[in-house]
């Protein structure tokens, strides 16, 4: 059972895209791992970047700027971020923060995975 208020990332490769599962929070407290992990696929070449979200029960303006930065640095080479499963409060933060049409969702990892084929 993980503890709601830390942030847990797990990291699969596939050939083309990199799934990134997330489940906690992401607020200013831990941003900037979440940012790290991103950097660290894109640095190493990958732009494909799927987002499990399903399991983040909340998300502050610090996690909204890193999911933003790493779609930017994502589309400067062609790639995309796209969000798997979204929660309601991800779904709340990104419609009020005006920033829900930026991003393409699916229901399901393996639907985002395949968007990249």
């Amino acid at each position: 059972m993980s503890d709601d208020s830390q942030l847990t990332i797990k990291v699969d490769n596939f050939k083309k895209v990199d799934l990134v599962t997330t489940s906690g929070r992401i607020d200013s407290s831990n941003a900037a791992e979440f940012d790290e992990v991103l950097k660290e696929l894109m640095h190493g070449g990958q732009h494909h970047i799927v987002i499990n979200m399903a399991d983040i029960n909340y998300m502050s303006s610090a996690g909204l700027r890193t999911l933003v930065s790493a779609l930017r640095e994502c589309k400067k080479k062609k790639g995309d971020v796209r969000l798997s499963s979204p929660s309601e409060r991800v779904k709340e933060v990104l419609d009020l923060s005006g920033l829900y049409s930026m991003f393409t969702t699916y229901p399901t990892d393996v639907e985002a995975i395949d968007s990249f084929n």
